[in-house]
């Protein structure tokens, strides 16, 4: 896909459906939110007469600029945790936003406070994955702890005109071929790739084919988790290709790993008000608002986004039929495109936490706490308190 025809993708699905962006809470009384000075985004350069004028005018789809203006978002995100009514030893981990600078997004900084005994950060250099951890005594009354993180983003695009990407590492693209304990890559899964990729030899059409058959043949139905299992080994066995953002980010990977595509998922969390349609943002209390992405390897281009799962999310929130305009254009969108009202945690699967007492997960994008050994339910409200917003701060 051309450079101009995703950028005229976004303007036109922008004019069907107006959703502006904004910021989910009154900001905070600002504080220090890092161990050291956080690093700020560069600033924009002043925009010329012309350049003021098309941007005045986004309906003009002829008059767009070559090259969408870097807009950096910069949000602060709180994370408050209380626990009552328990007794023995306190453990919790929760996901923090990547820690490695990309165009996309930036990890600004952390601070922390609570009645914990020890608390920190340690990072999993394989899993590329950072985790606050914290650590109550026997004894502890009523546990609480609250976490606040800085993290500036602005919208990603793979432009197809441009080749040159920096080469991954060898070990990454192994690791991104490699099946799981939930996540196969032969027999049905095979087959189903072959089918969905027929003769196509080139790896960026191969994956755009990929996308478009889990687009086409995956349901969107979470159960009481936004995300869904990421078992896909048993959505396979049951036949009924449908679930969470994880289940169907997750199915485009295993496909793409069949075939020898390096792919993974992108565990994260939705933060502000979304452009293109309502249901595909969050603000408020963001508990349940946990989504997964994807993004697959080509020689030349790097790793190229899509997000097949919000392209099902909308077919349902907004009872899209197959020959609405609308779906038209937001499958195109997302191949290719992640709407940066969202950061990124990690991309780990079969997760172990470190010090954990209880089994590895398939990924990790919610706390985990363990009372005496024994992990809670983070929808247990007599005992759990868990709450997390995202705020604007960038003026």
């Amino acid at each position: 896909m051309k450079r101009r025809s995703f950028l005229t993708a976004t303007a036109a699905l922008a004019l069907l459906l107006p959703v502006p962006a904004q910021a989910v809470n009154k900001p905070a009384a600002k504080k220090p939110v890092a161990k050291s000075p956080p690093r700020k985004p560069a600033a924009k350069p002043p925009a010329s007469s012309d350049a003021r004028a098309r941007a005045q005018d986004t309906r003009n789809v002829i008059s767009l600029p070559d090259e969408p203006l870097a807009q950096w978002r910069t949000y602060e995100i709180r994370s408050g945790i209380r626990l009552s009514g328990i007794s023995g030893k306190v453990r919790l981990w929760i996901p923090l936003a990547q820690y490695k600078d990309t165009l996309w997004e930036r990890s600004l900084g952390h601070h922390w406070e609570g009645n914990f005994q020890a608390a920190g950060i340690y990072r999993d250099p394989v899993a590329e994955m950072e985790v606050f951890y914290a650590d109550w005594g026997d004894g502890s009354i009523e546990p609480q702890l609250q976490i606040i993180s800085q993290v500036a983003t602005q919208d990603r695009h793979f432009d197809i005109t441009k080749r040159g990407a920096v080469a991954e590492r060898t070990e990454v693209l192994r690791r991104c071929l490699q099946e799981t304990e939930h996540v196969p890559v032969d027999g049905p899964v095979r087959q189903l790739a072959e089918r969905a990729i027929g003769r196509i030899k080139d790896p960026v059409a191969q994956g755009k084919a990929i996308y478009d058959w889990v687009v086409e043949h995956v349901r969107y139905a979470p159960e009481a988790d936004p995300l869904g299992s990421g078992r896909i080994a048993l959505l396979l066995e049951n036949g009924n290709l449908s679930g969470g953002s994880a289940d169907i980010a997750l199915l485009f990977v295993a496909l793409c790993r069949s075939i020898g595509i390096p792919a993974r998922p992108v565990f994260g969390l939705r933060i502000d008000s979304s452009r293109l349609f309502s249901g595909l943002g969050s603000t408020g209390n963001l508990v349940n608002s946990q989504q997964c992405r994807a993004e697959f390897y080509t020689p030349g281009y790097g790793w190229i986004p899509v997000n097949p799962a919000d392209v099902r999310k909308a077919v349902r929130d907004e009872d899209l039929g197959s020959g609405d305009s609308r779906l038209a254009v937001l499958k195109k969108l997302l191949f290719g495109f992640w709407e940066m009202n969202w950061i990124s945690y990690n991309a780990a699967q079969d997760v172990t936490l470190r010090g954990a007492a209880g089994p590895s997960l398939p990924f990790l994008s919610h706390p985990v706490i363990e009372v005496a050994d024994t992990r809670l339910d983070l929808r247990d409200g007599s005992r759990v308190a868990y709450e997390i917003s995202a705020s604007r701060v960038d003026g």
